[in-house]
C-alpha cells in the first residue's frame, strides 16, 4: 500500500482539501498521513479522513523519511514559510526525503514561480491526483 504524507500549517484547509478528494478517489486502497505544523492543521486533517496524523517538527522530520509521497504547498521546503510554522528542520527533512515530492505552486511568501499559471486550489487539486498519483 503507497503510503502518502500531505503536509500543512495554519488551519489546514490546504491539506484538508487533497485528502478529501484522494479519499473519494482512491478509498482505502492508499495510507494518508496527515502531518501539521500545528495542532489545528492536523486536526482539520484528520477530519478530512486521513488514516493517521501528528504535529510538530520531530513528527515532521521522522515521518518524512517513511513514505513514498509527499504532497502540500510549495512553503513546506523553505524555512520560516507559513507565516514561520516551516522551521529549517522541517524544510531540510522534506527536501532530503527520498520520497517523491509533489508541491503545490501556491505562496504567501514574496515568491513567483515563472513559467506558473495561476489557476484556482481545486483545479490544482484535480491536476495533482489525476496527473501524479498512480497506484
Amino acid at each position: 500500500m503507497k503510503k502518502i504524507c500531505v503536509i500543512d500549517g495554519q488551519g489546514g484547509g490546504i491539506g484538508s482539501a487533497i485528502i478529501k478528494k484522494m479519499k473519494y478517489t482512491f478509498g482505502e486502497s492508499i495510507e494518508i498521513i496527515a502531518l501539521g505544523t500545528n495542532a489545528i492543521a492536523t486536526a482539520q486533517m484528520i477530519k478530512a479522513r486521513a488514516n493517521r496524523g501528528a504535529s510538530g517538527e520531530n513528527s515532521i522530520v521522522q515521518t518524512v523519511q517513511l513514505v513514498d509521497v509527499i504532497i502540500g504547498p510549495i512553503g513546506i521546503i523553505m524555512a520560516h514559510a507559513m507565516l514561520g510554522e516551516v522551521t529549517p528542520a522541517m524544510a531540510e527533512a522534506v527536501s532530503r526525503s527520498p520520497a517523491r515530492k509533489i508541491l503545490l505552486p501556491l505562496s504567501q511568501e514574496n515568491i513567483e514561480i515563472a513559467g506558473v499559471e495561476n489557476i484556482p486550489l481545486p483545479r490544482l487539486i484535480d491536476e495533482l491526483i489525476e496527473q501524479n498519483i498512480g497506484l
